[in-house]
């Protein structure tokens, strides 16, 4: 198993060394994930979004120190989520559906980079409540974000809205 994450033009320049041109296998259930990086005190943030689910985590302060770790940094920080978001699930289960992460180029999914740019305005507007990084809840601030209504599907019915805590739940219920 693998789970791939297309980075950011911008992210993309941060962590070089841990860039893959190519894809080398199908990846799993998840599908592949998009990330970020944003600023809060001049301290690097990643947000990570799931493709299919939209379900978002955040890294906080990552260095570049952090890169050779940044594997189970993300695990922990996804579990972790999971548990706040009431998501109940086993972190060795976990850990085996995530497998290998690879960090892609930018695949130009307008989709999932649209959706992010807004999820950073709305951090950027709890940034002003907050004050600093420190002062931020951020499971708390990322569940916000994970209860905002979503549209799934193609057409334009109430049930094609959902949010992103129940997308990942049905997802890693299958």
């Amino acid at each position: 198993m693998r789970t791939p994450i297309h980075t950011s033009k911008k992210l993309e320049k941060l962590v070089k060394k841990l860039m893959q041109t190519k894809s080398n296998e199908e990846c799993g259930i998840l599908g592949k994930w998009n990330a970020t990086v944003f600023y809060v005190d001049r301290k690097k943030c990643w947000l990570i979004s799931n493709a299919k689910t939209q379900y978002i985590v955040i890294l906080t302060g990552i260095k570049t120190t952090d890169l050779k770790n940044i594997k189970e940094i993300f695990k922990n920080a996804f579990y972790g989520q999971l548990v706040y978001d009431g998501i109940i699930t086993d972190f060795e289960n976990l850990n085996e559906i995530i497998g290998e992460l690879e960090f892609l180029p930018t695949d130009n999914d307008r989709k999932t980079m649209g959706f992010q740019n807004h999820r950073i305005q709305d951090l950027e507007w709890w940034k002003d409540e907050f004050g600093s990084l420190e002062n931020m809840p951020i499971k708390d601030l990322t569940n916000r974000l994970n209860t905002s209504p979503i549209h799934i599907g193609k057409g334009h019915r109430m049930s094609d809205y959902t949010d992103s805590i129940k997308e990942m739940k049905s997802l890693l219920m299958k």
